[in-house]
Formats: structure tokens, sequence, C-alpha cells
């Protein structure tokens, strides 16, 4: 075996997966041949049935031809496989070739209905309907316990809003005697729209791909202010479907549909009228089309034709020719939908014809797939896995069929009203039960109770804010304000805590610990920064920032002018912020002709020597038409002395050049001027109030700990724990070091990580 094989085989930690690892090699090297009718040299890799000759005894015909020790050595044109292709392919092989295959190889029988269907409820006590589906699922076997009050209120108020009950509502509501309070925590939280939305946005931005602090390449636009106005007005969930797949109008979603613009070469699946059936196919009806993208699928039941028949309610063209595997077929197909049986299509509508008539089927009060979809969604997300699990798999046999369907049809018939739906599921025991934390068996899934789940990125971030009172800001006009997570461009932090790059759906987010989390978690400068100051802040110990004597805004190109009064100011600090540039290091902004005016006359700016220790030549001077500019790097801060200067004025304009402006660097620059020095996390004022108030300043030692551990776990800490961090702080006045790491330690602890 080739040494370079060896060491590539050798790398593959598990045994290979047919559906990430094998099939995207054999769709882009090998079925444009061996597929179809008549396949080259009669071997078909369509499925393992077909492929049965050349798998047998191990595989090694086919082995022999990929490594070249046969001839021709495959594939027979382009290059051959890479050595790290052939390595996942011989370990796939040698694990005995497994593949999911055709449908008929299962032994079920289950075939997943299209019409809506309304289950009788079931008799008995409970007064929730989820419940006694459960109830008679679960027949005599011990019922899970009910979660305490402050396990239910820390559920609930994550999975509602998205942050931490404070230590005075967790009081408050454990204290309370009415036998009703946990459904109205659940409708009093439902009814705060502003929070509701600012924690519901990152679950459908993932659903959605869409995302905010991105520059979109090509003709793709963000879809936030239309979605921020849904979750807020509660529109019902099929008049989103309508206006996602129908947009009209100045203010509609129209970015949903116009898909990535992927630059360089792309796969004919990857055009942006097929990512529109791709995601319109996953996100409303729980279908994975990406495989039929290319050729029949070998995971499901869906075919090449099929998938661009969907495509083609979204393209240009209202016919489109079937490329399958890169390879034209000389196939076309007019415009149809998933399900003709719901309706059809006339040939050669206009685009908007097809939207519209899209926009129908997908809603037809006949589909009940659609409620499935979201309903089974939902219950994932609130409870840790789905009644059909893959949720993307609809075509799974749900481990409740009833439950399913009867939550769709209460959904539907409640005007599709998402806070209903969330309702129904939250005011349930199922819901409430304490979590099944024993891992499950190799054999089918059970229910026994919800499953611990992990916060996300955002609910992570906005808890250490919530505890500190630290919150990072945006800018708002001729201010800045108050921001959660979502609002900002992820970050190292939150990427490594699973938020996304939402270039794709994303429909359950990654939750496994990786060695880049544990890094961003360690040694992050993201996480450091926020907890040294909220750690500050709790302590009253964090100075007032000093007011900027100038502010451009914020500039993606063109030049801003400015004329300042520094009168009697002895340190002038400039600084250039990037503000959410896609590409900061290409981006080039300075200033132009920037003058100080004194009693003796003009001084340029750029001929005055500044206080910072990075070398001069780091800065360049460009010829520009309105005077020479002064380039400043994005991040940088200029020190000027100006004692014994008499300065009176500082004049010039803030220059963004015109080739920042493109779509691969989209620079986002705001320039700032103080007379001392500034506070780099809130440059400009704040307007409006912090998403929850600010804590109270901690006054004691034992006061610090009670309240780190009631605001992080929602409980009071043990008498060991008690010990221990009253040894770690100290008994003289608490150092702010000290909380900091008090705080890191309790915000990496598994009991605060996970929603149990």
């Amino acid at each position: 075996m080739p040494l370079i094989l060896f060491l590539a085989i050798s790398s593959v930690l598990a045994a290979a997966d047919f559906t990430t690892d094998i099939h995207p090699i054999l769709a882009r090297r090998c079925l444009g041949c061996h597929s179809g009718a008549q396949p080259q040299g009669g071997l078909s890799l369509e499925n393992r049935t077909k492929a049965a000759r050349v798998l047998e005894r191990g595989g090694v015909r086919l082995l022999s031809r990929l490594n070249g020790k046969a001839q021709p050595q495959m594939p027979p044109v382009g290059d051959p496989l890479k050595a790290e292709e052939v390595a996942a392919i011989t370990a796939w092989v040698t694990d005995g070739a497994v593949w999911p295959d055709a449908p008929e190889q299962s032994t079920s029988t289950w075939v997943a209905p299209l019409e809506p269907r309304d289950p009788p409820v079931p008799a008995g006590a409970a007064s929730n309907s989820v419940d006694r589906f459960i109830d008679v699922y679960l027949g005599q076997a011990t019922k899970p316990a009910i979660v305490s009050d402050a396990v239910f209120a820390r559920r609930a108020y994550y999975d509602l809003i998205g942050l931490p009950p404070s230590v005075d509502q967790l009081k408050r509501f454990e204290q309370s005697k009415d036998p009703r309070k946990r459904d109205q925590l659940i409708d009093g939280m439902l009814g705060d729209n502003k929070r509701y939305t600012d924690h519901w946005i990152s679950f459908w931005n993932d659903l959605l791909r869409n995302d905010i602090g991105v520059v979109y390449h090509g003709d793709r636009k963000s879809i936030t202010p239309w979605l921020e106005r849904a979750l807020t007005a509660n529109m019902p969930y099929d008049q989103m479907i309508r206006e996602l797949l129908n947009p009209e109008g100045p203010n509609s979603p129209e970015g949903f549909l116009v898909g990535v613009n992927w630059r360089g070469d792309v796969n004919a699946s990857q055009t942006p009228y097929m990512q529109a059936s791709q995601n319109t196919a996953q996100v409303f009806l729980g279908i994975n089309l990406k495989c039929a993208s290319c050729h029949d699928s070998f995971i499901n039941k869906y075919k090449l034709k099929e998938a661009y028949g969907l495509a083609a309610m979204f393209s240009e063209n209202s016919r489109l020719e079937l490329v399958r595997c890169d390879n034209k077929t000389g196939v076309f197909t007019d415009a149809q939908f998933l399900y003709p049986q719901l309706g059809t299509i006339p040939e050669g509508l206009p685009l908007a014809e097809r939207r519209a008539a899209a926009a129908k089927l997908f809603t037809d009060p006949r589909n009940g797939r659609v409620a499935r979809t979201v309903v089974n969604r939902y219950w994932q997300r609130l409870l840790g896995r789905g009644l059909v699990e893959p949720v993307d798999d609809m075509d799974a046999e749900p481990w409740n069929a009833d439950l399913l369907d009867w939550l769709a049809s209460d959904f539907a018939n409640h005007n599709y009203d998402l806070k209903h739906l969330i309702a129904q599921i939250m005011k349930s025991n199922a819901y409430q039960m304490e979590a099944a934390v024993t891992p499950e068996a190799n054999s089918a899934y059970q229910f026994r109770g919800p499953l611990p789940r992990r916060i996300t990125a955002e609910e992570f971030v906005d808890t250490v804010s919530a505890v500190t009172g630290e919150w990072r800001t945006i800018p708002a006009g001729d201010t800045t304000h108050y921001a959660r997570d979502w609002q900002l461009k992820s970050s190292p932090l939150t990427r490594a805590m699973g938020r996304p790059i939402r270039d794709q759906v994303f429909t359950t987010r990654e939750t496994q610990p990786t060695t880049f989390q544990e890094l961003e978690l360690v040694n992050g400068s993201g996480l450091g920064l926020l907890l040294r100051r909220g750690a500050r802040r709790l302590l009253d110990q964090l100075p007032e920032p000093p007011p900027n004597l100038f502010d451009s805004k914020v500039m993606r190109k063109g030049q801003t002018p400015f004329d300042i009064d520094i009168a009697g100011v002895k340190q002038l600090w400039i600084v250039m912020e990037d503000v959410g540039s896609y590409d900061p290091t290409r981006s080039v902004a300075g200033l132009a002709a920037a003058q100080i005016v004194t009693a003796k006359g003009v001084l340029s700016l750029a001929d005055q020597p500044y206080l910072d220790k990075v070398p001069v030549q780091t800065l360049t001077v460009l010829k520009n038409p309105v005077g020479a500019v002064q380039v400043v790097p994005l991040g940088r801060t200029l020190i000027y002395n100006l004692e014994g200067l008499g300065a009176t004025r500082l004049r010039g304009s803030v220059v963004v050049d015109d080739k920042s402006g493109e779509s691969d660097i989209g620079a986002s620059v705001r320039l700032f001027v103080f007379a001392s020095q500034p506070d780099h996390q809130q440059l400009a004022k704040v307007s409006g109030d912090r998403p929850v108030p600010a804590p109270a300043t901690l006054a004691n030692r034992d006061q610090a700990i009670r309240y780190c551990y009631e605001a992080v776990l929602a409980r009071d800490p043990s008498s060991a724990e008690l010990d221990v961090a009253r040894r770690y702080l100290g008994k003289s006045k608490i150092e702010a070091a000290a909380l900091e790491d008090l705080l890191w330690s309790l915000l990496l602890h598994p009991e605060f990580q996970y929603i149990w």
C-alpha cells in the first residue's frame, strides 16, 4: 500500500459514513457514468443492490481501480481521487459498506400521510390534551416526576425569552402559592413581544438562513426587518410561508428565495433556483432534496425530476433541463409541486404566478405536512428530541403519531398560531417532567421526559450580560443602544458555541463539545473581556466612559467632514473603529486634509508626532481629490499631544475608499475623536434601557457568592460550595479578578450550560 494512502487511512478516526463521506464522492466523480438505464461497463452505483457485485469480497475490484493497481484507473477523466477520498472509500468498504438504500429494504410499513388527521383526545384525568396522549403512551410505566419551581422557571425563561430569571424573579415565583403560576408565567413571557422576538429570531434565522452583520453577495438580501415584524406581531405561520414564497412589495422577505450566489465553478445542484427547491422542501415539508438535486436520491424516495419540478416554481425559466451529476440529460420538466394531488401548475406561467401558486400549494389546508413539520421542530426545540427524528425526514415514523397529528391539527385550528403551539407544549406535564438523563439505548426511542439541552450561543452570551449588566452595543442613529447577541455579528466565541454561518439552512445546531470551544471558553478574548468588565461593573469599579467630541456615524464609502472645537484639549485620541466590515483587513479609511487650527496658524495633523508605539510607517498617505489621506487601520487609535500648541479646532474629512464598498470587502467603519482615553466598549452615548435591568452592586463576600449561584445556576450554593468560594474570595475587599474567576467557573459548569 502506498505510504500516502496508508497515512490517509490511518487518519480516519471512525468508520466512514455513507451520507456525509462516501455519497458526495460517488455523486461528484462516479454517477455521471455509473447510473441510469445504461451504466458504463454494466456497473451501476445507484444503490447497494446494484453495486453488490463490485462490493463483494471486500470490494477488491473497486478499490484496485480507484488506487490505480488495476487499469483503467477510475475515474477515467479528470484528476484521480485524492488519497483521503480513496482512504474514506477503503474504510467504508472495510467496515461492511453500510449503505442506506432503497425503501424496500425497510421492514416498516409506515407511510407518512399528507392530509391532516385529527385523532380524538384520549379520555383521562389530565387537563392538558398533550398529557392524555402521553398517559396512553406510557401505559403502566412509572411517570417521571415533575420538576421543582426553580428548575421549571429556569427552563421556561430560557425557552421563551432566552434569558435566565433574575434572582428577584425566581424568588417571587418560588414563593407564590397560586396554583396557576406556571401557566401565568408562560402567558406573561409570551406576551412580552420584544424579548420573545429577541430570542426566537435566532431559531428562525437558522431555518431561513438569514443573518445579521453579514455582507450578502450578489442579489441576496437580509430579511431581518420582516422577520422581526412577523414574530413581534405573531404572524400566522401559514401567512409567513405565503409571504416568504411569494414576496410582494417593498417590505417583503424577497431575500429568502434568492439563495447564495457562490463564486467560481458551481455544481448544478447549487444554482439559486435549486437552493430554493432544497430550502423550501427542507424547512416547510421536512424533506431532504439535496441528494435528489444531483440524481435520484439514495437516502429517500425523491427523484431528480421532482427536485427540478419544484425548482421550476422559483426560477426565471418555467421549464428546466434536468442535470444529473453535472451532466445535461436533454430531459425537461415544467413547474410541479412535490404532491401533484394538491394541484398542478399550467405550463409557461410567469415567475410571479408560479410563486403565487407555490405559496398556495404549500399552505393548502389539505397539506397537513406543513403543520406536522413545524410542530415537530418546536417539540424538538422544547423537549430535546422530535416526535420524528431526524426532523428533516418527516417520512420517518413518529414515536407517537397520534400526538403529532393532534398537535398539528390543533395548531392549524388555532390559525397557525406559533405562540399557541408553544403554550400548548409548555403547559403540559410532558414538558415539565424531570429530564431523562439516562443515555438512549440502541433499541427504539422511548419517551421518558425531556432530554437535557445545551443552551445556545446566544443564550450563553446574553446570560453573561444579564448576570453582570455588561451589554454590548450597536449603532442607532446618533447614539448606540444595548444589544442582544443575535443583533451582533457572530464572533469566535459564538461560532465555537454553535452559532452557524448561515449560508445554508440549519434546522438543528451542533451541540457536542469541540476543541475550538474549549479554547474559546478558557482563553478566548471575547468571554474574558465580557467577564472582566462584568465583574468590575458588579463591584461598581468600572469608570463612566468619557463622551466623544466627534462621531462620524457608520460609513461605508464617501466622506464626512468635521470641524471640532478642541480648545483646552491637551491630548487628542482618534479612534478608527470597525463596525461590521466583511473584510476589515482590506477596508481602507482615513483622514483627508486633517488640520489643527492654532493661534499661530494651521498645522497638518499628518505631520504631528503621535504617542502610541506603533511605527509611523504603518500609516500611509494617499492622494485624494480632497487632499492627502492619512490611512488609519481599522481598530487603531492615534494619540496626539496638543500641549503648548494653543489648538482651537480640528478640521478635515473622514474618507472611506470607494473600492472598500465592494461586496467582498464591505467596509463599515466609524471614527471617533476624544479629549481623554476612550472606553473602547462604549465609544458613543448609549440610549435606551438594557434588555433586562442591571443588577445591584455587590457589597460583600457572601452576597457576591450567593448572587452568582442564584443568577447563574438558579439555586443557592451548598455549604461546601459556599466554604470554597469564601476561601477563594478572601475576607477583605472583593477583588474584581477573583469575582471574574468565580463567574467563569460557574459558566463552565454543565449545570449552567444545559437546560435540565
